[in-house]
């Protein structure tokens, strides 16, 4: 004897004595006696199950691949249906029941296939997968096995039948947009001329009528404007002879206020004017007279300074003018005597200086001529044992015999490029 739990994911059956039908127990604990009853578990987890149907022929006789997707469990809220999955599936494992629900839908799935057009299946995905839904759970509801959703996954056309469906209907779909697109144009261009005509009409006949408005406008505005400015002026000339009149009367008060502003103005201006002739003569015209012979002292040797210093820097300038120059002439001078010289000179030297001179630049001729040699690396020379060795020079020799050719030709060079015969001299 003893106690017997199970999972929330499983249901505990006990059979035999003591039970007049099996007791199922689901996800709690149960008394055994092993003996004289017996102990079985059934699965109770969620499936998730994959419904392959290939090449199955729709009613139309095209093949298609269908794959959907199923989820079911051994429901537990029906005791009907929880003791008939006991009697089904107790003991059975997961995979079993796997295999049994997968195999129910899957014929059900190519049954309805089977019952359906193409076109039906691929346009009304909803449809077909009720179909299967409810064909399929009445018989998984015998078995205790409740179907929660099942949902159309994908459909494979091999044989391109809806590809071929498709372009067929593009192409009609094409065509019908082409004419009505023709057709369209047509009709947009009639009503397009047709509006243009009632339209020119309607602005011809408003035109006429703008314009007969506007000549009425105009006579009678200008009437009107007659009468205004007429009367206008008239108000504007009493206006103005009323102003003239005020602004004369006026002026008059004006004149006679200022006559007297004036006469107590000059009274005023005149004691105003023998207090500052005292006042000036005993505070400002002394002390003015002082600083005004002060001020003509200090001008007169500020002057005479700046006429010092001015003169003075005129010298110095001219001074300076005078030695640059005198500089720049001597610096020419010279130049040209060192020129003249140095020709006297050459005109004098007489032949072993001149050799004297050529032998001395030799060696650095000779040296960039050479320069080019002094920078290989490795010089390969070819030498003929059979050759007459009367005919010239070989082997190292000459290499020394291209550079003296090639001095020996620049006097010519030189004579060619300058017009100097070098070999003369």
């Amino acid at each position: 004897m003893g106690f017997i739990t199970g999972g929330p994911t499983e249901a505990i059956i006990v059979s035999g004595c003591f039970h007049k039908k099996p007791l199922i127990v689901v996800g709690g604990w149960a008394f055994v006696c092993p003996c004289v009853q017996k102990i079985q578990r059934l699965p109770l987890a969620l499936m998730t199950l994959p419904v392959n149907s290939p090449r199955v022929y729709t009613k139309h006789g095209v093949p298609l691949s269908v794959t959907g997707i199923a989820q079911v469990k051994i429901t537990t809220t029906n005791e009907e249906m929880l003791r008939a999955a006991a009697e089904q599936f107790a003991d059975k494992d997961v995979s079993t029941i796997r295999d049994i629900a997968t195999a129910t839908l899957e014929g059900h799935q190519r049954a309805i296939i089977g019952h359906m057009s193409v076109d039906e299946i691929f346009k009304d995905r909803k449809k077909f997968s009720e179909q299967v839904f409810e064909q399929a759970s009445t018989d998984l509801f015998n078995m205790g096995i409740n179907i929660i959703s099942y949902t159309l996954r994908e459909i494979k056309d091999e044989e391109s039948y809806m590809e071929s469906m498709g372009q067929c209907r593009t192409s009609e779909v094409h065509r019908d947009a082409r004419i009505g697109e023709a057709e369209c144009n047509r009709d947009c261009l009639i009503e397009t001329a047709l509006a243009e005509e009632v339209r020119l009409e309607s602005k011809l006949f408003n035109d006429t009528a703008i314009e007969l408005y506007k000549r009425d406008f105009e006579l009678k505005k200008a009437s009107y404007d007659k009468e205004v400015e007429t009367a206008r002026a008239q108000a504007e000339l009493a206006f103005q002879l009323q102003t003239a009149k005020v602004q004369q009367r006026i002026k008059e008060e004006k004149m006679n206020i200022e006559i007297v502003d004036r006469v107590n103005q000059i009274e005023i201006q005149e004691q105003e004017t023998e207090r500052r002739q005292r006042e000036l003569t005993s505070r400002v015209r002394a002390p003015a007279e002082a600083e005004k012979y002060r001020m003509e002292v200090i001008a007169e040797a500020a002057h005479k300074r700046s006429v010092i210093e001015a003169t003075a820097i005129a010298d110095a300038a001219a001074m300076k003018g005078d030695a640059e120059a005198f500089a720049i002439t001597a610096v020419a001078t010279a130049e040209a005597e060192g020129m003249t010289m140095k020709a006297e000179a050459f005109r004098e030297y007489k032949k072993a200086a001149k050799v004297a001179m050529w032998m001395e630049a030799l060696p650095s001729m000779a040296a960039e001529v050479s320069a080019p040699l002094s920078q290989c690396e490795k010089v390969t020379m070819m030498i003929d044992l059979n050759a007459d060795s009367s005919k010239g020079s070989s082997g190292p020799a000459k290499l020394t015999d291209e550079v003296m050719n090639i001095m020996c030709s620049i006097p010519d060079a030189v004579s060619a490029s300058t017009g100097v015969n070098l070999r003369a001299h």
